[in-house]
């Protein structure tokens, strides 16, 4: 007798549709108006008499991303269920479309990202104290991920990691939730520090943001060390655009020398989220000769730290602890409260995670433009399983990553026919069939676009 009771398996099961707990993204589509969005920004690309929608092909490929797909062909389970999908287009026609909007370039780029950004003002509206911007300000996270290649994809070369890849730059709305705004595709051999590349997402990400967000202060821009460049901190606070920032800045001899020399009274206990005191963590703001060169208003914070157990100290760590800076324009906070801040940079890698777990584990087609088409696809993927939570999930259900999300929720489900409607029935003794049921009372009570 083993640890398992032994089922005898059989095809032909009518009435049972997996995964059925996706339809909380399918309505999430619906009220948010997204399905319309994209069809209309799509529509010069729909040829006469076409039988499907250049909107609801991509839509359906981006359901199968949030889904856990990772190529375009994983479509083929929205296809298998059309009950809850619709009808979903043939392998052919989804892979036409694809080569179609790459051929296009930035023009088709342009209407993906606009309907992305008009759905995303609308989102914000709906979740009103949920939305990212309750606290009158929206920080924006730039990070590059590494994508490995095991074939020869165009732009893929060796990494600074020695593996052979691409080396895409994302950001990330910071909320509590994985919502990106702005993915630059890279081959693998991008700087890290590559000033030109950070403008270019940064001015991306903003796009995405309501128009309000689009410059000044209310919108920090966060990055590691990787933006601590003259020209990158000489764009975000050029005259006119006035915006905030918190870089990671590398820590040069000079800034070392100085930290030497920093009185023991200067330096400040760093704290934690809650407001207590960070244990062997201390803060402290540098001036004089130190900021030469940088642009007006600029600060530079550094924090020292006993390393963790098992980390090596750097030739720039001092008195046995892990030296750290950053630079920021923002006034008026403790320094210990702006390394706080600058230290909740490290939630990006845990949207990186998310990403690479949600359609970004590999780049399935070869030719860059086509990839770039589905990093898009991956955004609107990662924007559906950031959006069904903030508008209909609770507590801690809301900080699920979508890894959990699609164990948990998007569970199956009987398909019955009553007084002439379909209704999906989930298991009574599922754990979270309730979480399930009232997350979709949630998305219907919402309005419906106009």
């Amino acid at each position: 007798m083993g640890s398992y009771p032994h089922i005898r398996i059989e095809g032909g099961g009518r009435a049972v549709v997996s995964q059925a707990g996706s339809v909380l993204l399918v309505e999430t589509v619906r009220k948010v108006g997204l399905d319309r969005a994209i069809s209309a920004a799509l529509a010069p690309w729909r040829k006469a008499r076409a039988v499907h929608d250049p909107g609801k092909i991509v839509l359906d490929v981006a359901l199968a991303v949030a889904l856990g797909g990772d190529c375009p062909a994983d479509v083929g389970m929205m296809r298998a269920e059309p009950a809850v999908f619709g009808p979903v287009a043939s392998d052919p026609t989804v892979s036409r479309l694809i080569n179609t909007l790459a051929a296009a370039g930035p023009k088709a780029l342009t209407a993906i990202r606009s309907a992305r950004a008009e759905t995303r003002e609308r989102v914000w509206r709906l979740a009103g104290a949920s939305s990212p911007d309750t606290t009158g300000q929206v920080i924006v996270d730039l990070d590059g991920v590494l994508v490995l290649a095991h074939s020869g994809k165009q732009d893929a070369t060796a990494t600074w990691k020695k593996t052979f890849g691409h080396h895409p730059l994302m950001s990330f709305v910071d909320h509590g939730s994985e919502e990106p705004v702005a993915g630059l595709l890279r081959p693998g051999n991008a700087g890290s520090n590559t000033a030109a590349d950070h403008i270019e997402a940064a001015q991306r990400a903003l796009t995405q943001l309501p128009k309000k967000y689009r410059r000044g202060r209310r919108t920090p821009i966060r990055t590691d060390s990787g933006g601590g460049t003259h020209e990158f901190v000489a764009w975000l606070a050029q005259r006119g655009r006035w915006l905030s920032y918190s870089v990671g800045m590398t820590i040069t001899d000079a800034i070392h020398h100085v930290v030497l020399k920093v009185p023991p009274a200067a330096w400040t206990a760093a704290v934690e989220p809650g407001g207590e005191i960070r244990n062997g963590a201390w803060v402290a703001e540098l001036t004089g000769n130190v900021l030469a060169g940088w642009p007006q208003g600029i600060r530079l914070i550094v924090r020292k730290e006993r390393p963790h157990p098992g980390a090596e100290l750097r030739l720039t760590d001092a008195d046995g602890l892990r030296l750290t800076a950053f630079a920021t324009n923002t006034t008026g906070d403790p320094i210990a409260a702006l390394e706080l801040r600058h230290r909740h940079r490290a939630r990006a890698e845990d949207r990186i995670r998310a990403t690479r777990a949600t359609g970004l584990r590999n780049l399935p087609l070869h030719d860059t433009a086509q990839n770039q088409i589905w990093l898009e696809i991956v955004q609107f993927a990662l924007d559906l399983l950031a959006w069904t939570p903030m508008l209909a999930l609770t507590g801690e259900t809301r900080r699920w990553e979508p890894r959990r999300l699609r164990l948990r929720l998007f569970s199956a489900a009987q398909i019955i026919r009553t007084a002439r409607r379909l209704h999906l029935r989930f298991a009574r003794h599922w754990p979270w069939t309730d979480v399930i049921t009232e997350a979709m009372a949630r998305l219907e009570a919402l309005p419906n676009p106009s």
